[in-house]
C-alpha cells in the first residue's frame, strides 16, 4: 500500500517559498504544494528566542519519495537549519490520491 505523505517549510520570504514549491513540483517530487503565508514564528536560535515573519511551503508527495525531497528542498533553501518535517497523509480521497501518485516520480 503507497503511503502519502504532507511535507511542511518555512522561508524567510515568499519568494522563496515559491522556488521551493516550483522545484519540488518541477522534478515531479510532489504532486502539489501550496504557500502560505504570512505566519509568525517564535522559536529558539542560538541560545535566544527568536520571532520572525515566515512563510510556510506544504508539499504532496509518497513517503518512498522524501529523500530526494529533502535533498532538493536543502538544495534551494536558505537557511542553515531549514524546518523540513514530513506528516503522513492518514486518508484522503481515493480520485485525489490517486491523481497524486500519477503526478509524482514519473521515472525521476
Amino acid at each position: 500500500m503507497t503511503e502519502y505523505i504532507q511535507i511542511y517549510t518555512t522561508t524567510e520570504n515568499k519568494d522563496d517559498a515559491g522556488m521551493i514549491a516550483e522545484t519540488v513540483v518541477k522534478k515531479r517530487l510532489a504532486a502539489c504544494a501550496q504557500v502560505v503565508g504570512p505566519i509568525t514564528s517564535t522559536y529558539w536560535w542560538e541560545g535566544a528566542i527568536e520571532e520572525a515573519e515566515e512563510w510556510f511551503c506544504i508539499m504532496k508527495s509518497r513517503k518512498d519519495l522524501y529523500d530526494k525531497l529533502e535533498e532538493a528542498i536543502l538544495d534551494v533553501h536558505s537557511y542553515d537549519v531549514p524546518e523540513i518535517v514530513a506528516v503522513p497523509i492518514v486518508s484522503g480521497s481515493q480520485s485525489y490520491l490517486r491523481w497524486l501518485d500519477k503526478e509524482v516520480d514519473m521515472d525521476h
